[in-house]
């Protein structure tokens, strides 16, 4: 044998001793792998547990309703105007002032009525004074007619001038009167709690009895228009409670209830308009704005409500997870009303039972779980 032949020989059983020694490395090395596989499965397998949220199921009371958009007006919105005649002397109110009752707008020249206000007391005056002498002279003119000495005419006389005196002094107090009703109305006060919406008079203005002065809006006492298709007639109804809320102050909702429908339909959109009145105590809710309504048609108690997306759909049809002692069963279930988030459950699940919420589409029925605490801690 050439050395050649020799190297090749001993190259040859070289390679083959290496193919053995990884062969048999291979094979010991899977049989652990199998081994350790084996041992996991018998502890029950708890490193593929699927982490899941749970809740109890329920019965609540639940409001069927619609939800619409309306628009608001004011209740009151009175346009104020002159009583009197004159000239504008002061201007107090301005457009977007807020005003209270009986709070001064403007006032108008009042000198020619308090002229003819010392006028009018001063013919009272007179009168007074002369219906007191006349009434001397009736009690002496009676004393003379008992004694005989003038005639029944005299008294009769001087009882028609005393009348007459009367009625006078009667029609004198009536113009002072009117004189000091005429002289309060040059003081322009606001009628109602509101908000100046717009400014007519300047100050220096010449106002005739019957111009416009200030337009003022009501901002407590609203008015909302809730527009329904005409096939709600036979749902809506007068008393419905009412959830008001404006987009100006989300957050901020007001309980009101339906006072009235309008007997016809309109012509424009064909729409039932609901009525509802209500007070409100911030200026969120303004005249011509729009309004997001709830109207509670239909109070269903003791729903068993659960959450929506613990409601899952498989090949059986919709189904939960009923969770027990570490495990789920998977329930079929019939479902009812969706509403804010919650589904209620018809048929197949009990009060008080205990189903998976987060994590349940990544469910089948009998697999392990582990429970998520409220703070998120695994359980």
């Amino acid at each position: 044998m050439t050395i050649a032949t020799r190297r090749i020989a001993l190259f040859s059983l070289v390679v083959v001793v290496l193919a053995a020694a990884g062969g048999a490395y291979f094979y010991a090395t899977d049989g652990r792998a199998k081994e350790s596989r084996k041992a996991e499965a018998r502890k029950g397998g708890t490193s593929r547990a699927v982490l899941i949220g749970t809740t109890a199921a329920q019965p609540l009371t639940l409001e069927i309703y619609e939800e619409v958009v309306g628009s608001l007006e004011n209740v009151m919105d009175p346009k104020i105007s002159a009583e009197v005649a004159g000239r504008v002397t002061r201007v107090l109110g301005f457009t977007g002032k807020k005003v209270k009752r009986g709070e001064l707008l403007a006032e108008i020249d009042a000198a020619d009525f308090e002229i003819q206000s010392r006028g009018d007391v001063a013919e009272i005056k007179r009168l007074q004074a002369l219906l007191a002498n006349q009434e001397r002279v009736v009690e002496r003119q009676q004393k003379l007619v008992g004694q005989g000495f003038i005639s029944q005419n005299a008294l009769d006389d001087a009882l028609a001038q005393r009348s007459v005196l009367r009625e006078q002094l009667s029609a004198a107090r009536a113009r002072a009167d009117s004189t000091g009703r005429s002289l309060g109305k040059t003081k322009v006060v606001a009628p109602i709690d509101g908000e100046i919406e717009t400014q007519v008079v300047a100050q220096g203005d010449y106002v005739k009895v019957g111009d416009p002065l200030f337009s003022l809006v009501g901002t407590q006492r609203m008015r909302a228009h809730l527009r329904f298709p005409e096939s709600a007639t036979n749902r809506i109804r007068p008393g419905l409670k009412v959830r008001l809320e404006s987009p100006a102050a989300p957050g901020r909702p007001i309980e009101s209830a339906i006072d009235e429908i309008r007997p016809t339909v309109s012509a424009g959109n064909r729409a039932l308009d609901a009525i509802v009145r209500f007070d409100t105590d911030h200026g969120g809710f303004r005249g011509g704005g729009s309004v997001n309504a709830r109207v509670v048609i239909e109070v269903k108690r003791d729903a068993l409500m659960v959450p929506e997306h613990s409601v899952v759909l498989r090949p059986a049809g919709k189904v939960v997870y009923v969770v027990s002692n570490g495990r789920v069963a998977q329930r079929p279930v019939e479902t009812g009303l969706k509403q804010d988030g919650l589904q209620e459950i018809v048929k197949g699940l009990a009060p008080g039972e205990v189903i998976a919420t987060d994590g349940a589409g990544f469910l089948s029925d009998g697999a392990a779980v582990t429970l998520a605490s409220r703070k998120g801690a695994v359980q």
